[in-house]
């Protein structure tokens, strides 16, 4: 998962967000106190069909709380596909939008105005019925800066959203936005009576319209979730319990799985996915995540982009994939991968050429060119750093890794105290568009508060070249519109991926059904039960 912050969001704005965040956190660590951890016998594997129960294995801690506004860890985040539903959700394997609480995709009446209907009888778990003013409510919460939503930088096209019934809702938008039905995906419904109520209480017990109700979580523990059994939408919930170990051990986690304490897990160990495929069904799916290399441009050294082309040719790609990924990887040719609908293989590929390398820091005039490189402790991440650091020694760069927490990496970005950044990320987890994508990285917060690229006539060519697109009326034009910003981010190589990794999950196919491993971090359950 990411390090997440809204784009665009300025620094005092984001400290109130973190500080929220934070004391989200503390509220469902707090959670922890009502009891110890659940032994093994929560779900006992002989239950079976409707009434057994799910375990799995999730790779990261809670590290925020719940509510769906301002959420940014990998695990709640992945939670809430089960507790929530928005007007329309994205297919967790597929990533294409569906209907959820609306009856069909939002209906098109001119350019800039849409309609959706809610699906009668949708009630929140507390029994409450989901209607047109908690809609309004969800998105407006969004959309009031003083939240500092996450999901804000997604939306910023809609106007205004109003009640037209109990059933139905209306979107104006400041400018036609083809991609508006599938966008407000990133939109989860809330109950306005509860969460006005008490908006800590709902982070850190959250109550949704989903499948699944939350039930318990404990923050380096677990997450426990009952079948909602009121639900009536298109994918009601095929067990009785959910049980998430919560198991940042990479060990701890195969061991539950080899033991049968679990029925799945997600981020298994690359050394250790072709142990595990002799016992259980493993598959690395490729995904947009990436391996990114980062610049501070306002460093004189990185102001050339020939520095930081050379940097990217310097780079044994596919050996990095071969030894510390065991092949679990695709070299980046564009800025998504070739699996994506949306790719365009970029104008600059950055083959590994050391002499290239060489030439190109001999064209800018460097010489005997040292930094240091800051990267995080992800588990993989950490494989890949020593090999990072290879690479550039061959074309005679000297580099000082710094590897730490993320927390404390971005911490020193956001200071201005940088020079060069390696490290993970994976804005897919909100929806899979090129638009979104790209805006991720080279719109807004990142480029002009953490690359220092704002004042370069590149950026705001990106800028330009994306707002035009997000209005083309049709694909074949946003799509060669996206391909002229891959082209650009890729000549210039401020922030540009190294590789999109491949992510491994293990499950146990005898005893679950309907199954699927995911192109994001976390799992879903969603329309999967106990064999």
């Amino acid at each position: 998962m990411p390090e997440l912050r809204p784009a665009g969001v300025e620094r005092r704005t984001f400290l109130r967000y973190t500080s929220a965040l934070g004391a989200a956190a503390a509220l469902t660590a707090s959670l922890s106190a009502c009891g110890g951890p659940t032994s093994t016998a929560d779900g006992a594997a002989g239950e079976g069909d409707a009434n057994g129960t799910i375990e799995a294995g999730l790779s990261y801690p809670l590290s925020t709380g719940f509510d769906p506004m301002i959420t940014s860890g990998a695990t709640p985040y992945a939670a809430n596909m089960h507790i929530f539903e928005g007007l329309v959700d994205l297919d967790p394997a597929t990533l294409v939008a569906r209907p959820a609480l609306a009856t069909e995709m939002p209906k098109k009446i001119n350019a800039t105005t849409y309609r959706a209907t809610l699906r009668d009888g949708a009630t929140f778990h507390d029994g409450s019925p989901v209607t047109a003013e908690d809609v309004v409510f969800s998105f407006e919460r969004i959309l009031d800066e003083k939240n500092a939503s996450l999901m804000a930088q997604f939306v910023p096209f809609i106007d205004t959203i109003t009640a037209v019934d109990a059933k139905t809702v209306e979107f104006k938008l400041t400018y036609a936005f083809a991609l508006f039905p599938s966008r407000i995906a990133v939109a989860r419904i809330v109950p306005k009576k509860i969460v006005e109520a008490d908006v800590k209480g709902f982070d850190a017990k959250p109550v949704g319209s989903g499948p699944y109700k939350f039930i318990e979580a404990t923050r380096e523990d677990k997450i426990v979730f009952e079948k909602y059994d009121k639900y009536n939408g298109p994918h009601p919930a095929k067990a009785k319990k959910m049980v998430w170990r919560l198991m940042s051990d990479q060990s701890a986690r195969v061991s539950a799985m080899e033991s049968g304490r679990v029925q799945a897990i997600e981020d298994v160990p690359y050394i250790d996915v072709k142990r595990l495929s002799a016992t259980t069904k493993t598959e690395s799916v490729q995904s947009f995540g990436l391996l990114f290399l980062m610049f501070n441009t306002a460093d004189k050294r990185f102001a050339d982009k020939r520095v930081r082309q050379a940097l990217h040719y310097a780079l044994d790609t596919e050996k990095i994939i071969s030894t510390a990924m065991v092949g679990n990887a695709a070299a980046a040719t564009g800025y998504v991968p070739k699996t994506h609908p949306d790719y365009h293989e970029a104008s600059t590929v950055y083959t590994h050429d050391v002499a290239r390398a060489k030439k190109l820091l001999a064209e800018a005039g460097v010489k005997n060119l040292s930094f240091t490189v800051l990267t995080t402790d992800t588990g993989w991440v950490k494989d890949i750093a020593p090999l990072l650091k290879e690479s550039w020694a061959a074309a005679g760069v000297e580099v000082t890794l710094d590897i730490a927490q993320s927390p404390a990496q971005y911490a020193k970005i956001d200071s201005g105290d940088f020079e060069v950044l390696v490290a993970p990320g994976d804005p897919s987890v909100f929806g899979n568009d090129a638009d979104l994508l790209m805006r991720w990285f080279y719109y807004g917060f990142w480029p002009e508060k953490r690359y220092g690229w704002a004042g370069s006539a590149a950026y705001k060519q990106v800028r330009q070249t994306l707002d035009k697109a997000a209005q083309a009326a049709d694909e074949t034009t946003r799509k060669q519109l996206w391909g002229q910003v891959t082209d650009l981010v890729a000549d210039e190589a401020a922030l540009y991926p190294i590789l999109h990794r491949k992510l491994p999950t293990a499950w146990d196919e005898k005893t679950l059904s309907g199954f699927e491993p995911l192109p994001t971090t976390g799992l879903s359950f969603v329309d999967v039960g106990r064999a």
